[in-house]
């Protein structure tokens, strides 16, 4: 700790009382040297608290597994960059929000009808994909597990009228 200042070492224009704080000629000013240490560590913590605010919606989306994770990501990155706050909202919203899982059941009703029509498991897209619109052979085709030929198009039923009946 700093030695108080003598009577002799003052300044004739000074008054006889100074503060503590006050450091003599040479020595270390410790109160300056405990605010900066205060300072950039309030620095750091506040950096620390507003990145980590800054991600809330991204984090909040990756431990629920959501489908829009990655929407919810790039919306934080461009509300940091850019500093409109909007897109944070949005993505805060987005993290929020359960949106249903489409793709997988449309993924099993795909699979479904492949097994009814007797196709491989995936080669139902791939065959029609490798043929331009105007080659498609639209005769029936006979898979390898039946003897007889599965029609390409539906065919249509005839409806029986139903009979108006009283209450």
């Amino acid at each position: 700790m700093a030695e108080p200042l003598h009577a002799a070492e003052l300044n004739p224009a000074a008054t006889a009382h100074l503060p503590k704080f006050f450091t003599a000629p040479g020595e270390t000013d410790v109160l300056m040297v405990v605010t900066a240490i205060f300072l950039v560590v309030a620095v750091l913590s506040f950096g620390v608290f507003f990145f980590r605010l800054h991600t809330l919606p991204e984090r909040m989306a990756h431990t629920t597994h959501k489908v829009q994770m990655e929407i919810v990501a790039v919306l934080g990155l461009i509300a940091l960059f850019t500093h409109m706050h909007i897109f944070w909202i949005i993505g805060l919203l987005l993290a929020l929000i359960e949106i249903p899982d489409f793709g997988g059941i449309f993924g099993r009703i795909a699979g479904s009808v492949e097994k009814m029509a007797g196709v491989k498991a995936g080669e139902g897209a791939s065959e029609t994909r490798s043929q331009p619109l105007n080659e498609i052979d639209e005769t029936a085709q006979v898979p390898p597990d039946r003897t007889t030929p599965v029609p390409r198009k539906l065919e249509t039923v005839e409806k029986k009228k139903k009979e108006l009946g009283h209450a």
